[in-house]
């Protein structure tokens, strides 16, 4: 063992290699990256893994490796033709070109985040973004924090600490990265109250349970699933009659905020930032999902109920930043007057079929490949919305044995690829694939098929 030790190369014989002399870091990073290496290889030694050490030369190629996969990694460009508007897993929402032009101007320099520019002192961030949302959709008040996760703890724990929050059984839901209701509800110091069964609550499951210290009764969107069948719940405008009656706030988490009736593009009966606003006291949502805009929880209601949000010392914990700031503002300006089609996630699912259709038309006859055909497909909303509801879409179809190894493929390049598999067939969804995109996705396309299907 001992010999093995002595053939460790030595920390500045490796930095001496060609493989590391190259690289454009900082020679300390470098150096933590070597002395990780050889650390490593000690222990090895140690456990009996290793008999002798590499040389100084395979040692500082494996470093070097190393350093360019870890600093080299992060967001990488994906072409989404999974048929998945807002495809979590795929950064949500595409920004509008204005939400984007906000960002870059309010990231390049120095801007009145909180400075008060009148009075020549410190001022508020939520003064750029507040006002505008209230206006956007009509609600007493507003005000936004980082996500809406943050949103639901951030009510809770204003207006049912200690108290009693009553929710049914069948809206304890969780949802993408184990985030799981109860368990918000507990971390915010609200004491749950199930009412209902998972398929079943009725108006007198809320009633029976309202006590002296009930502080919220909660109505959840169930977000990634639905019960059907032999089901009954309570609809919104009920619910807001009994919370008036006892004087007991209600809060609506919507998950996904939907600006307005998706009736008349093939998503119907999905809860509305309109319709909830009108029955809530309180109610909060995503903004970088249906609406389009960046991460971002979004609360509105009543003003009285917000303020007392505003003041609590755990919002600065969860404040919204600059970037989103100023790239959510441009979206909701954009929704205030009238142009929902410059939001890529509205116009997508606001477009007319045949506009899909002829993309996936155009990508066929870029592919000039043998067994390629343009197929009706089915798309969907994603991200928590509309969870069993889709609405018609184009694709290109491709038939190959080796499906799996081609999206693979199409999965490691650059830009990335993200498509379906049926049955052994590649099937790649235009819904979500802007026409600039076309002639890379066919160039991607042909590249991972390689010398045929």
């Amino acid at each position: 063992m001992k010999d093995a030790y002595r053939s460790i190369p030595k920390v500045d014989v490796v930095l001496k290699e060609p493989a590391l002399a190259d690289l454009p870091y900082s020679p300390e990073l470098i150096k933590r990256a070597v002395q990780g290496e050889l650390e490593k290889i000690r222990e090895s030694i140690a456990s009996g893994g290793l008999r002798e050490s590499p040389d100084a030369f395979r040692v500082a190629s494996g470093v070097a490796q190393e350093i360019v996969a870890v600093m080299e990694s992060g967001l990488k460009e994906v072409i989404n033709a999974a048929g998945v508007v807002v495809y979590t897993n795929l950064g949500r929402a595409p920004l509008a070109k204005d939400a984007v032009e906000a960002v870059i101007a309010a990231a390049r320099g120095y801007s009145n985040l909180e400075y008060d520019l009148e009075k020549g002192a410190r001022g508020s961030r939520q003064n750029h973004i507040r006002p505008v949302t209230r206006y956007c959709f009509g609600a007493e008040d507003a005000l936004v924090v980082n996500n809406n996760a943050a949103a639901v703890l951030l009510v809770l724990s204003t207006l049912a600490r200690g108290k009693e929050v009553i929710v049914s059984r069948g809206e304890l839901v969780e949802i993408g990265g184990s985030f799981r209701m109860p368990e918000v509800m507990s971390m915010s110091g609200a004491l749950m109250r199930e009412v209902g069964a998972t398929n079943k609550t009725r108006l007198s499951d809320y009633r029976s349970a309202i006590t002296d210290n009930t502080g919220l009764i909660v109505k959840v969107h169930r977000s990634n699933f639905a019960i059907v069948g032999f089901s009954e719940e309570v609809e919104l405008k009920e619910l807001s009659g009994l919370a008036r009656e006892f004087g007991i706030p209600l809060y609506t988490d919507m998950g996904s905020g939907i600006p307005f009736d998706l009736t008349p593009y093939g998503i119907p009966g999905e809860w509305t930032i309109p319709g909830c606003l009108e029955f809530s006291d309180v109610l909060s949502f995503s903004g970088d999902k249906v609406l389009g805009g960046p991460q971002a929880g979004i609360i509105l209601g009543k003003a009285g109920l917000v303020e007392q949000m505003a003041k609590n010392p755990l919002h600065r914990a969860m404040r919204i930043d600059k970037l989103a700031i100023a790239s959510l503002s441009a979206t909701l300006r954009l929704i205030s007057k009238g142009r929902c089609r410059d939001i890529p996630v509205l116009r997508m699912i606001m477009e007319d079929i045949s506009e899909v259709r002829s993309r996936a038309e155009k990508l066929k006859r870029r592919l000039r490949i043998g067994g390629a055909e343009v197929v009706p497909t089915r798309a969907v909303v994603g991200g928590g919305s509309a969870p069993v509801k889709s609405f018609p879409s184009f694709g290109v179809l491709i038939s190959t044995p080796r499906a799996a190894a081609v999206h693979a493929r199409l999965r490691k390049g650059s830009p990335a690829v993200v498509a379906r598999i049926e049955e052994d067939r590649l099937v790649f969804d235009m819904k979500a694939v802007d026409a600039g995109l076309i002639p890379v996705l066919a160039g991607k396309i042909r590249e991972a098929l390689g010398d045929g299907t």
